[in-house]
C-alpha cells in the first residue's frame, strides 16, 4: 500500500489502483471504492457513518465515510474492505491478461504450422 498525492489531497493505492481518498475531506469524508453489494451493506448497518458519493460515482461502489462519526475500528475495518477488493481485482486483472496473453502465444504458434 502506497500513500500519494491525487489533487492535492491523499489518498491510498495498491498495485498502483485506488483504493481510498480524503479528497473530500474539506466537506468530512473520506471516500471507498467498494462494490454496489459493500456499500449497500454499509450504508444499511450505519447509515450515519456511510453514504453513496452523489452523482455517478456512488452508483459504481465509491462510498463516503464520515470521517467525525466512525470509530477507529469501523475506519479500519472499512479501509480493510476498500483494500482487499483492490487487492482482488488486481489479482483478477493479472490473471485476465495473463491468459489473453497464453492464448495469443498459442494463437501465433498454431499460425506458424
Amino acid at each position: 500500500m502506497e500513500e500519494y498525492s491525487h489533487a492535492g489531497l491523499p489518498a491510498f493505492r495498491v498495485g498502483g489502483r485506488k483504493f481510498a481518498s480524503l479528497a473530500s475531506q474539506a466537506d468530512g469524508y473520506g471516500n471507498l471504492m467498494l462494490t454496489l453489494e459493500q456499500q449497500a451493506a454499509f450504508v444499511e448497518e450505519a447509515p450515519e457513518i456511510f453514504l453513496p458519493i452523489p452523482g455517478g460515482w456512488g452508483k459504481v461502489g465509491h462510498t463516503h465515510i464520515r470521517l467525525a462519526a466512525a470509530s477507529e475500528d469501523v475506519l479500519t475495518g472499512a479501509l480493510r474492505t476498500a483494500w482487499k477488493l483492490r487487492i482482488d481485482k488486481n489479482a483478477k486483472t493479472r490473471r485476465q491478461k495473463s491468459t489473453r496473453l497464453t492464448g495469443a502465444l498459442i494463437g501465433k504458434k498454431r499460425g506458424k504450422r
